[in-house]
């Protein structure tokens, strides 16, 4: 590293990991517990199935708009989005949104849908409007959403106010995309986007010590330099 590099690493803001990220992770699994203990494999509550109605009903788009949006939450977008993150240098971003986006798929789908099964609309509600290939298997949480939410997550830190808006944006379109096409029930992408959210959480929690930094106030040893967000353009992650 050379010396301008240092004087300017020197000069980024600390983001010192405290109580706050702490209870943000709480909250996360806090919302995917309640959800798994709320869902019943073999029925819908009324509230759930009367906001599945209003989202599924209703054709606003058709399903070749809805299918692109979906795939924003799909296991491909993983090694998409690390590419795009090691192509403008940030590293530390490339290794996180990989782990992160990996974990958020292999927990939703080898460990929560075995812990608390449940259908998908089709099985367990009649007049479902399936657009598109019916899903199968087990419904609870959603891994598209799972996906989506801790990639945007994870990404926030380092992104712009406009890339900010365009990412959360997107995984709440997932989301809504998976109820509206008939694949996954209001709870199910609940759970899955604070299952997300929960494993962005836990990476900000064991992110590295940044050395001489005063955590004074924050948890013990968890601090790190905060990344400069991409819309300056110009200097890598390290």
């Amino acid at each position: 590293m050379t010396s301008v590099a240092r004087r300017e690493a020197s000069r980024r803001p600390a983001i010192v990991r405290g109580w706050l990220d702490l209870g943000l992770l709480v909250v996360g699994v806090v919302v995917i517990i309640v959800a798994a203990f709320v869902i019943h494999r073999d029925g819908i509550s009324d509230a759930e199935t009367a906001v599945f109605r209003t989202i599924n009903d209703h054709t606003v788009v058709p399903f070749f708009l809805a299918w692109p949006v979906m795939q924003l939450g799909n296991f491909i977008v993983i090694p998409v989005v690390v590419l795009a993150a090691a192509v403008t240098r940030r590293w530390r971003l490339a290794v996180s949104l990989l782990v992160g986006g990996l974990a958020a798929y292999l927990i939703a789908a080898d460990v929560v849908r075995r812990l608390a099964p449940r259908g998908r609309p089709g099985a367990l509600l009649t007049d479902v409007h399936e657009r598109g290939t019916p899903a199968g298997g087990l419904g609870f949480v959603s891994g598209h959403a799972a996906v989506a939410t801790a990639l945007a997550a994870i990404a926030w830190p380092y992104l712009g106010r406009r890339w900010r808006v365009v990412v959360v944006t997107a995984a709440v379109l997932v989301a809504l995309a998976r109820v509206y096409v008939g694949a996954h029930l209001p709870l199910d992408v609940l759970g899955g986007a604070a299952l997300g959210y929960g494993v962005c959480r836990s990476f900000a929690l064991m992110s590295p010590t940044r050395a001489g930094t005063n955590t004074s106030r924050a948890l013990p040893a968890i601090a790190v330099s905060a990344p400069t967000p991409m819309s300056t353009g110009t200097e890598p992650d390290r």
